[in-house]
């Protein structure tokens, strides 16, 4: 493994601990405004954020044009991922979307085979099941009986469409990269993500509201727009043209793992020991996944 591999994958560990932040964080900003004028805001937040220290440098602003048809494909992705998360939970719960999201990393690996003439082998097989249960464990609190009533609904379904977006969306990054500049990338794919969402707000009529956010509100809004829409959007685009979609994807079997030590530090919500246990089990299966799929490239 070679320094910029390396360095990679501390960009993509980085951007699992800040994504896993934005959980407490949306959970604090749920029900204020609607959630397609928050992803709206955070968009064009951190395009604002982004915009003086591109538009002043002609060498990036000579390379926007040439960068956005990309972009809009990119954040398509990106952006129909949130709407589609948002619109099944309308129908369905957090605790299946969560436990449905378990299955991204193996959906852009088998979705790979296609597109990048990837394999997977027996090990990565077994280790993307060992991850599920992993993940699982962690979500269901080691509870069997809460897994086992677990059940499909209609919501469940348009989550698992919207599991093919994300993965379209790591994808993506990878199939369009051109020697982009990666920091005129995430300028170009904040405004893909806010032209997008500005559509979807005028076809659903729903309004901004942005008045309602206070300065408590304000600090998680301002949390969500620097660390994990700004910071993580170049993180994981560094990451995937470094690493690849099915390195990157398996990064988030330690989703549930970091948010449940994120809570017991914050709110000192305990973690059990066969909690912990399962926290161990997608640790090692984010590390054996990443071993072999890095020996198969130097196949």
């Amino acid at each position: 493994m070679n320094k910029v591999e390396i360095r990679a994958h501390l960009y993509i560990l980085l951007a699992t601990i800040l994504v896993a932040g934005s959980f407490l964080a949306t959970e604090k900003l749920a029900g204020v405004i609607n959630p397609f004028s928050l992803i709206l805001l955070r968009f064009l937040a951190a395009f604002l954020l982004l915009a003086p220290f591109i538009l002043f440098r002609r060498r990036y602003r000579s390379k926007i044009l040439s960068t956005m048809p990309r972009a809009m494909i990119i954040s398509f992705f990106y952006a129909a991922y949130f709407v589609l998360m948002f619109v099944s939970l309308e129908e369905t719960t957090a605790l299946n979307t969560g436990t449905l999201y378990t299955l991204v990393p193996l959906v852009t690996a088998i979705l790979c085979i296609f597109i990048f003439k990837d394999k997977i082998t027996l090990t990565q097989w077994i280790v993307y099941l060992i991850g599920i249960i992993g993940t699982c464990g962690v979500i269901f609190n080691a509870n069997l009986e809460l897994f086992l009533s677990f059940k499909l609904n209609h919501g469940d379904l348009v989550y698992l469409f919207s599991i093919l977006l994300m993965a379209g969306y790591s994808i993506s990054m990878k199939l369009l990269y051109k020697n982009d500049t990666p920091v005129v990338l995430v300028f170009c794919t904040l405004i893909g993500g806010a032209i997008w969402m500005f559509l979807i707000l005028i076809i659903m009529q729903e309004p901004l509201n942005w008045q309602l956010l206070d300065v408590e509100l304000g600090f998680y809004m301002a949390y969500l727009v620097v660390m994990t829409t700004l910071v993580t959007l170049y993180l994981y685009q560094k990451g995937t043209i470094a690493l690849g979609p099915k390195s990157v994807m398996s990064y988030i079997y330690l989703n549930p793992a970091v948010v449940a030590i994120f809570v017991y530090f914050i709110d000192g919500t305990k973690i059990s020991l066969e909690v912990l246990g399962f926290i161990l089990i997608t640790m090692a299966s984010t590390a054996i996944l990443q071993i072999s799929i890095n020996n198969r490239k130097k196949l």
